[in-house]
Parts: structure tokens; C-alpha cells; sequence
């Protein structure tokens, strides 16, 4: 056994409820003065309702899916204008993303409070989309300082959206798995992880307004994104960013439509790694037990559903072979990425 593992610097605050006196407790523990709350419209009223109280200099509600360039740039003209010695992030991974994208200039701290299983806040990632190109990458100035999970602030999150951001993070397990720093650590935190969202989502599913399913759902897509962070970005994530920034599609519903497709491509070059994975999703296989959650939680199945063009098939799929990650436990080449791209447009079973 040899590997480096980067355990990354952030806290984590995690209680049902408690968001308000989280935060207030953050921010005291940083000695920040002058807060930039970043909030979608949507989560305008939760956001005032927990900041209240807290020294507020701006609340900044322009936020889009994929983080657009000309969004990023005048959230950092606000921070500017207004002198914020902090950001506050209230909500998905839009919210959280367009907040990254000013640290990522300024190199304000962020104290990410999610309403949703994205698990953006728990890396170091950016993501900016230009004339329909998602550039990612890695700083460690964009990774916030502090984490507020409070499964309460998830209750408000339709089923639909639910299961779809629970997909996105079992994305991250399941990609973590074979990733470029792949390694025993962050494998046995996507493990731990899958099974939490294999647990929390279908409580999710029939008891909405119940909170503990909602909480092991949260905690899975904590360890999710940790995994993530530290084994890199693999095959299914430069897939889903290249349709998400080419077609602009839904993020979320984007990975839990191809994630079926990349884990079936994939398993059969990683055998020891898919059983663990199927023990943890609680079946025979992984495919399997990918196959069998889905079901019970009723998931998009199609890219052709969210809007993606059949024209763009092609297209698409000859920007991920140059995107691919090296390392890959099958190659990557045209004819087999044409193939899984057009299977996930139909939504055919991949069994």
C-alpha cells in the first residue's frame, strides 16, 4: 500500500435546526465584520432568517446554474463595492459556485450553509461557463473556510430535486472510486457515503417532511464531496460538465441520468472496487444496485428528457475524449463515449 492523501482544512458544522446559531458561532470564530450573503431568490427568505442578527453589508441574489462569466464578475464587482471581508453561500451548488468564484479572485473566506446534496462546499473546485464552455479547476482559496449542515434547511427541497442532487453526490462516490488520486482513504469515504444516500434518499422519497432520512442523506453527500475532493475528478464528471456547459442542462438531473451509464462502462476494469461499491449500494452488482435505487426513487433516465439536442451527440462526445482523465480503468475513445452518450439521450437501461 503506498498513496498521498491531502486531508483538507475546513470545519464542519453539523446540526438539525442549529443553522442560525451556527452561523453566529462561525462567524464569531473567524472575526469577520462585513458579510456578502450570496442566495438565489429562492432561498432569499431562508437566508435573511438565519443571518439575521449578523453584521449583513449586501445580499446578493443573482445567481444561474453552471456559474456564468458575466454573473461571477459582477458578484466580485459587489464584494468590491461593499468592502465584504466574507461571503456567506446560502443554497445548491450554483450558489456555492458563484460564491467560489469570487474567492477565487479575492481570496475571501466563505461559510457555506447548502440546502441541497451537491457537495460543492466541501471542495476546492471552481467552475465558470463562457460561450457555452464550462472551464473547471482547482484553488485552495476557493474551498470555504466553514460548513453549516442543518437537514432542516433541506425540507423545502422538492422530491424531484431531492432524489436528482442525492444522484449527483452518489456521482461523486462512485467516481471517486477510480479517479486520478483515487486512494484506500477517500475510497472508504465514497464507500461509507454511497451508503448513506442508499439509506437517506429512499427515506427521503416517502417521508419528504421527515427529517432523519434527510440527514443521512446530507451526511452521505458530506462524504461524497470529501472523497471527491480528494481523488479528483473522474470520467463521469468531465462528461456531465461538458453537457451541462455545451447544452446548458440541468446540473443535478445531468449526473443522475449518465451517472448509470459511466458505472456500467466502467466496472467491468475495476472488479474489486465494484464489489465494494455493490455492498455498499446493498446488491449482487453495482450496476444492480445503482439499478434497483433508481427505481425506487423514481430518477430522470434520459438526456433527451432535460433538453439536450440529438444533433449534439457527436459533438459532445468528441469533447470528452479530449477532456478525459488519464487513468481511466477502460479507454476512453470516440466510438465507445459516442455510444455512451447517444445510450444516456434515449435513456436505454445499460444492464
Amino acid at each position: 500500500m503506498k498513496f498521498v492523501h491531502e486531508t483538507l482544512p475546513q470545519r464542519v458544522r453539523f446540526a438539525s435546526g442549529a443553522a442560525a446559531e451556527a452561523l453566529a458561532a462561525e462567524v464569531a470564530a473567524q472575526d469577520v465584520r462585513r458579510l456578502m450573503v450570496v442566495a438565489g431568490t429562492s432561498e432569499r427568505d431562508l437566508a435573511d432568517r438565519i443571518t439575521a442578527g449578523l453584521p449583513v453589508v449586501h445580499r446578493h441574489h443573482d445567481v444561474a446554474m453552471h456559474v456564468p462569466l458575466e454573473l461571477a464578475q459582477r458578484a466580485r464587482a459587489a464584494a468590491a463595492e461593499w468592502d465584504a471581508d466574507a461571503v456567506i453561500s446560502v443554497g445548491g451548488g450554483s450558489t456555492t459556485g458563484l460564491a467560489k468564484a469570487i474567492a477565487l479572485t479575492t481570496g475571501l473566506p466563505i461559510i457555506a450553509v447548502p440546502t441541497t446534496y451537491a457537495g460543492s462546499e466541501a471542495t476546492p473546485v471552481w467552475g465558470l461557463t463562457e460561450n457555452a464552455v464550462k472551464t473547471t479547476g482547482t484553488d485552495p482559496r476557493v474551498l470555504p473556510r466553514a460548513i453549516v449542515y442543518d437537514a432542516e434547511l433541506t425540507l423545502s427541497l422538492p422530491v424531484e430535486l431531492s432524489v436528482a442532487s442525492g444522484l449527483n453526490a452518489l456521482a461523486h462516490c462512485v467516481d471517486s472510486l477510480w479517479a486520478p488520486r483515487a486512494d484506500p482513504l477517500n475510497q472508504a469515504l465514497a464507500l461509507e457515503g454511497a451508503r448513506a444516500l442508499r439509506v437517506g434518499l429512499p427515506q427521503v422519497v416517502a417521508h419528504p417532511d421527515a427529517v432523519e432520512g434527510r440527514e443521512d442523506a446530507l451526511y452521505g453527500a458530506y462524504l461524497s464531496a470529501l472523497s471527491f475532493a480528494s481523488a479528483g475528478s473522474g470520467l463521469h464528471h468531465k462528461i456531465c460538465h461538458v453537457l451541462g456547459g455545451m447544452f446548458n442542462l440541468p446540473h443535478a438531473q445531468t449526473h443522475a441520468v449518465v451517472l448509470p451509464h459511466v458505472l456500467a462502462f466502467n466496472a467491468p476494469g475495476v472488479p474489486a472496487a465494484e464489489q465494494r461499491l455493490a455492498e455498499a449500494l446493498g446488491s449482487r452488482t453495482a450496476v444492480d444496485g445503482l439499478a434497483e435505487l433508481r427505481s425506487q426513487l423514481k430518477a430522470p433516465h434520459s438526456l433527451r428528457d432535460l433538453g439536450m439536442p440529438s444533433a449534439g451527440i457527436e459533438e459532445a462526445a468528441a469533447a470528452v475524449v479530449s477532456a478525459a482523465p488519464a487513468g481511466n480503468p477502460r479507454p476512453v475513445t470516440l466510438e465507445a463515449i459516442t455510444e455512451l452518450v447517444r445510450n444516456a439521450w434515449e435513456g436505454t437501461d445499460p444492464r
